[in-house]
Order: structure tokens, then C-alpha cells, then sequence
């Protein structure tokens, strides 16, 4: 009688049992992924969030340790050597790297130092107007009726308010000019866009079955609002808010060169001040324009990819 092994036995028993077979073999279904889960699979295969990313990671590291780049102080200047002194481009990573200012101040350090000014004023910003805005859509879209008439004509009054304009009148009311009210002047006209987007969001989502069926459990007003209709309106409040975070970091810089910003090192001092000197001594105002464009830019990038990612009309 001939040999028979363990793997023909195997086999054989396999063959006489196809339906067992492809039980075992049958593959588990996927787990659906929800909105969120789709977002970020998206997000992981597009080149525009992964650059923008990068590029804020590495201005986050500046922000929280500029003493990793330089050690230079921003604000002390030698008029008797450095006064608008050249760039030494060969020494990457010195004070004399971008050359001098005519108060004889690294631009290198002021660059370095001016990041955690307009990064601050721009997170800041976003973080207050997305709470003020997204608080006041939601109860005027929920409730509806006299309260959504209300709160509707209070932001079309704000909106109608030139947004700079607005916030240059009330900085102008004050000497020292802060970062903590800068926001409050910045995030004191520009919670509008917010509120109008968080509006329409609840408008659609309060009518879905699964808010209809907690209304009839008997859940609270704040548990449905917080627990039911916020997780589902957030998308298209984050894409407006990543968006705007580099809009108001333009803004800072615009109300810092017209001299009704930060009262300390900020790229739009900078380039105002490069302004005076733009026939002499150009870098003054070409390196802070460059980190400004890339920081406005990045913080762009990343909120359109964001918005590919969360609307289905994209897809």
C-alpha cells in the first residue's frame, strides 16, 4: 500500500468539502469607514496636505524653539558694525546669514522671532472666531424662529463692517498693542463666516432621523445640540477655519505695516521698515515677504485639501 501524506490527506478532505473550503477561505468583510476615516485616507495620499503639512510642522517648531535656529536677540542692534549690512549667504544659520536692518538687528533673528508672533495672532484668531461663530450658528439655526432672525441680522450687521477697516479703528483706540488684543480686534469682526456656515449646517442636520428619534427619547436641548448635531457639522466649519488661519495672518501682518499691529517683532514691522530702505538694502523686506507668502500659502494649501477630502461633490 502505497505512502500517503499528511498534505494529500489535507487536500483530499479539502476536495471533498467545497463548501467548508470556501467558508474558510471567504475573506471578512471591511469595516465601513465613516466621514472622518475617508477624510484621512484621502488626505494620506494627497502631495498638497503632505507638503503643507510639512511646511507648518516646521513653523510650529519654529514658534515653540526659536532658540533651536538662533541665538542672536531680535530686538538689540550694533549701529556701529552692523548698520544694513549685507547678506552673507554662505553662512547659512548665522546672524549675518540675511544681513542687517538700518538699527543694526539680525533679519536672520528677526525672521526666526517674528514666526511666533504671526503664528500666534493666526491660531489665536481662528480658535476664538471658530468658538464665537460656530456657537452663535448653531443656536440660531436650531432654535429657528425670532432667535434665528436675531442673531442673523447681529452677524449681517457685522458682515456688512469692511473687515479691516473695522478691526484698524478699534486698534487704533489703543497704545499698546498686544498679541492677546490683536485677536480680540481680529476675532471681533471676523467670526461672520463662521456663523453663516455653521447656520446652514445645523439647518440641514436638525431634519435627519437620528435627531428626530433623539427628540422623541425625551434627550435635552444641550445633548442633542452637542452630542448629535455638532460631531456632523464640523466639516465644513474646520475647512472654512483652516482657510482663514492664513487669512489672519496675512491680516496681522497688513495692520503691522500700516503701524496698528504688534508692538514687538512681527514680520510686518519688518517689512514696513524694509520699505524706507528699498533702494539701499532690498533683504529688509524681501526675507519677511517670502516667510510670509510661504506661511499664508501653506495654511491655504492645507485647507483646500482638507475640503477635497470632506465634501462628497469632490470625490
Amino acid at each position: 500500500m502505497p505512502d500517503v501524506t499528511k498534505t494529500e490527506v489535507k487536500g483530499a478532505v479539502t476536495a471533498a468539502t467545497p463548501q467548508a473550503a470556501a467558508t474558510v477561505a471567504e475573506p471578512k468583510p471591511e469595516k465601513a469607514r465613516s466621514l472622518w476615516g475617508d477624510a484621512w485616507v484621502d488626505l494620506r495620499r494627497s502631495w498638497i496636505f503632505i507638503v503643507s503639512s510639512v511646511l507648518i510642522l516646521f513653523l510650529l517648531t519654529i514658534t515653540f524653539f526659536p532658540g533651536w535656529f538662533t541665538s542672536t536677540d531680535p530686538i538689540l542692534g550694533d549701529l556701529s558694525k552692523h548698520y544694513l549690512q549685507k547678506p552673507k549667504l554662505g553662512e547659512v544659520g548665522s546672524a549675518d546669514w540675511l544681513g542687517y536692518d538700518q538699527q543694526g538687528r539680525s533679519v536672520y533673528a528677526r525672521l526666526i522671532y517674528g514666526t511666533r508672533a504671526s503664528v500666534a495672532v493666526g491660531f489665536g484668531t481662528t480658535l476664538l472666531v471658530t468658538l464665537v461663530g460656530g456657537l452663535v450658528g448653531m443656536v440660531a439655526g436650531y432654535f429657528g424662529g425670532i432667535v434665528d432672525a436675531l442673531l442673523s441680522r447681529l452677524t449681517d450687521i457685522f458682515f456688512g463692517i469692511p473687515f479691516l477697516l473695522g478691526t484698524m479703528v478699534v486698534l487704533n483706540s489703543f497704545t499698546d498693542r498686544t498679541t492677546w488684543i490683536v485677536i480680540g480686534a481680529l476675532g471681533f469682526f471676523g467670526w461672520t463666516q463662521i456663523a453663516r456656515v455653521m447656520r446652514g449646517a445645523v439647518i440641514t442636520t436638525k431634519q435627519a432621523d437620528y435627531v428626530q428619534a433623539a427628540k422623541a427619547l425625551g434627550a435635552s436641548t444641550p445633548r442633542i445640540m452637542f452630542r448629535h448635531i455638532l460631531p456632523n457639522t464640523l466639516a465644513p466649519v474646520i475647512v472654512v477655519a483652516t482657510i482663514s488661519l492664513g487669512i489672519y495672518i496675512a491680516a496681522e501682518a497688513t495692520l503691522s505695516f500700516l503701524g496698528l499691529g504688534l508692538n514687538g517683532v512681527s514680520w510686518g514691522n519688518d517689512i514696513s521698515d524694509g520699505g524706507n530702505q528699498i533702494r539701499v538694502a532690498q533683504w529688509i523686506m524681501l526675507y519677511p515677504s517670502i516667510m510670509l507668502s510661504i506661511t499664508v500659502l501653506a495654511f491655504i494649501m492645507l485647507g483646500e485639501a482638507v475640503r477635497n477630502a470632506l465634501d462628497p461633490k469632490m470625490r
